[in-house]
């Protein structure tokens, strides 16, 4: 249902990056979900083409220690991007992973083969007993501001406190964090 109120704003933002930048208007990469079994995560494309084969040689640009990669400033991210990412806009197609049930709408991210390489203690594994979500609590609780080790620690606290109650309330508290746009990356 959620899928066909947003429809218009995906048709829009098809139409702008595809106006904006060429190549395609979706980025699909594999990502690690429940019980670490991958899965195609779809995203609206917000950098350039080719972008990905650069990751490597950015790696020093990662903002953490830890096994999220984040870079700030990033030059590999269109303009149209830039703006996508701060309200969450390309993560949108994400509902059509959430209709296949490789993902839910709260839950641990999604995360990379190569993030799932440098977890460093089995404890963090815990994780994939769960489906990756569209949100989850380091989303509310300051988004790419956040430290890796908070992020390893508010994803455990989710998979220990799950409940329905928790999931209601991310969900209303996301609404606000991402009209203002603040800790995107």
């Amino acid at each position: 249902m959620l899928l066909v109120v947003v429809s218009p704003l995906l048709l829009m933002t098809a139409v702008l990056i595809k106006l904006t930048s060429p190549g395609p208007v979706f980025y699909i990469r594999e990502l690690v979900g429940l019980n670490q079994h991958p899965f195609m995560m779809w995203k609206f494309r917000t950098m350039k083409i080719n972008a990905e084969r650069q990751e490597a040689a950015l790696r020093e640009m990662n903002k953490g220690n830890g096994p999220f990669f984040k870079a700030k400033n990033d030059l590999r991210i269109t303009p149209v991007g830039r703006f996508l990412r701060k309200y969450s806009i390309d993560e949108l197609p994400q509902l059509i992973n959430v209709l296949k049930g490789d993902m839910s709408l709260v839950g641990p991210r999604p995360i990379t083969d190569f993030e799932l390489q440098r977890f460093s203690e089995w404890k963090q594994l815990r994780r994939f007993n769960m489906r990756p979500g569209l949100t989850c609590i380091w989303q509310v609780s300051g988004r790419s501001k956040t430290s890796d080790a908070d992020r390893m620690r508010y994803d455990l606290e989710y998979v220990n406190n799950w409940s329905f109650l928790l999931d209601v309330k991310l969900l209303f508290k996301t609404i606000p964090v991402v009209l203002k746009g603040d800790g995107a990356v």
